[in-house]
Parts: C-alpha cells; sequence; structure tokens
C-alpha cells in the first residue's frame, strides 16, 4: 500500500513561503498557502507566478485565508519574520496539527515553546529573494548551509525530523540537521543584525553607498564584534564557515560583501523590496541580540 501522502501548510505567502510551496507543488506533494489580501486574491486568479530563467511561468497552489482549528496537517510551516514570529504562532496555537516549523530569524525559543509548546520544531530557511508584480523571484542556496536549517532543540534525531528531511529530499531540496540549533541561530543573528548597515531614512542605501568602505568598514567591525560577543556567551559559532570570518582582517570582510554585492541576486536579497520590508525584523534582531549576549555575560 501507498502511504498517505503528508499535507503541508505554508502559514504566509511571502517570498519564503511561495519559494517552499513552489518546490512542493513541483515535486507533487500535498501543500496549501495560507495567504490574506491582495495576495490571496493574485494567487487564487493566477496562481503562483514566478520566474523561471527569465520566463514567468506560474502553477496552481491550494490557498487557504483562515486556519480552522480541526484544520490538520502533518507539518505547518512558518516562514515569517522574527519581529511576526509570535502573532503567527498565536493565530495557530489553537490548531491541531502537532508540528509547526519555524523558518526565520531568532536568538532562542523560550516565548515561542511558551505559545505552542514541544509542537516546535525551529529551523531555518534555504532561499532569498522578491515578489515584484506578483512574480516570485527567487532561489533556493546552492551550498550546503545555504540549505534549509532545522533540528529539535534538544538536538534528538526524531521520527518527525527523519520525516521533514525526506519531505525535503522529495522537493529536491539541500537540508542539514544540526544538533544545535540554536547555535546556528544565534550565530546566523550575528551576521543578519549587521545588514541595519544598509537602511536609510526612506529605505535602503543605493548600491554604490552598499558597497562604499564607509559603510562596509562599519558592517566589517560589527560583524568581528558578534562573533566575539558568541563566543564569549559560550555558544559555539555555527558553520565553520561564520567562525572563520570573525577571524579575517577587516579588509578580507569588506572585500568578500563587496564581492557578494556584485551579484544581482544577492543585491536584490539585501537592497530589494523585501529588504526594505525587513527592517523592524532586523532593527529588533540586533537589539535583542545584544541584549541576550549581554545577560549571558553578566
Amino acid at each position: 500500500m501507498n502511504k498517505k501522502q503528508n499535507r503541508l501548510l505554508i502559514f504566509g505567502a511571502g517570498v519564503i513561503g511561495s519559494v517552499y510551496a513552489l518546490r512542493f507543488a513541483q515535486s507533487g506533494l500535498d501543500v496549501t498557502m495560507l495567504a490574506r489580501g491582495r495576495r490571496l486574491e493574485a494567487l487564487q486568479r493566477n496562481g503562483l507566478r514566478y520566474n523561471d530563467n527569465g520566463a514567468i511561468k506560474q502553477i496552481s497552489v491550494k490557498t487557504i485565508e483562515k486556519l480552522a482549528n480541526d484544520d490538520i496537517y502533518d507539518f505547518i510551516f512558518v516562514p515569517v519574520r522574527y519581529d511576526q514570529a509570535e502573532s503567527a504562532l498565536t493565530a495557530i496555537k489553537n490548531n491541531q496539527s502537532q508540528t509547526i516549523i519555524t523558518l526565520t530569524n531568532t536568538i532562542g525559543y523560550d516565548s515561542w515553546l511558551e505559545i505552542v509548546g514541544d509542537r516546535l520544531l525551529p529551523g531555518f530557511p534555504g532561499a532569498g529573494g522578491d515578489i515584484k508584480d506578483d512574480v516570485l523571484y527567487a532561489q533556493f542556496g546552492s551550498e550546503t548551509w545555504q540549505g534549509t536549517i532545522f533540528g529539535e532543540i534538544n538536538g534528538q534525531v526524531t521520527e518527525r525530523v527523519k520525516e521533514l528531511a525526506a519531505i525535503l529530499e522529495t522537493a529536491g531540496l539541500r537540508y542539514e540537521i544540526l544538533h544545535n540549533i540554536q547555535a546556528f541561530h544565534v550565530s546566523h543573528a550575528a551576521l543578519a543584525a549587521v545588514n541595519k548597515h544598509f537602511y536609510a531614512n526612506d529605505g535602503m542605501v543605493d548600491i554604490a553607498a552598499a558597497r562604499s568602505e564607509v559603510i562596509l568598514s562599519k558592517l566589517a567591525a560589527d560583524i568581528k564584534q558578534n562573533i566575539r560577543l558568541v563566543e564569549q556567551a559560550g555558544i559555539p559559532v555555527i558553520p565553520p564557515e561564520t567562525k572563520a570570518m570573525g577571524e579575517w582582517p577587516d579588509e578580507d570582510v569588506i572585500s568578500h560583501y563587496r564581492q557578494m554585492l556584485s551579484n544581482d541576486f544577492i543585491v536584490d536579497v539585501k537592497l530589494g523590496n523585501h529588504a526594505v520590508s525587513a527592517k523592524p525584523e532586523i532593527l529588533l534582531l540586533d537589539e535583542v541580540f545584544h541584549r541576550t549576549l549581554a545577560q549571558s555575560a553578566q
């Protein structure tokens, strides 16, 4: 007998949610997207539209506007911004689905556990991009550490972890199961928080300013300081590439970011519409990162 197919819900139809829904749908998985407002109308009217090497294509995806408590899914993916995570989890709280996968930045899980308990399976998305005129321009990373990162808080490789890995394999997506997912999240926050230097008063700085010595020098200094704070808190810095960056000379960090900002896709991720809307997330992440690690050092 064929095993019953997992029901998957993507709670949110932004860039990250849309690219996971796209890959799951393309792989024949049973996926539904929860969307609202204009985004819901666009998905219902035209399907999920996406850029495929310059050609605009579309695929039909099931959508819902509201999650009923008895509408049970095997996995609910929550790909929302850090500053939206608590409200999203609160909206799911009374639903009876047993595994809720957060795909976002964070420093810790205490407040999330208070809302959804041990149904929580923390993760991090392996994708980025933008949505322009209702068309998804996004992609998954090509390196191992740019895949979907996830793991139980206690480090165990449970059946649901294995099942999630199988789903991602079916969709042809890279992934990494971590035994210390919180160390990854804190380490990544050390890098993500420095994106605050790309914000101007009315949006993002332009590409020339982003690649300038003035901004990249501040960014390099903050990266090295942030990684030192993680180490001083006794938290492993992972992956090794992040740890190594903390030991680079400033000019190497500057050169690395300047090279990244010569890639159109990276420019879209760092400076595009999605980055503009992520400003509250980055500023909150920076504040919580420093407050939490300062308390750890006391």
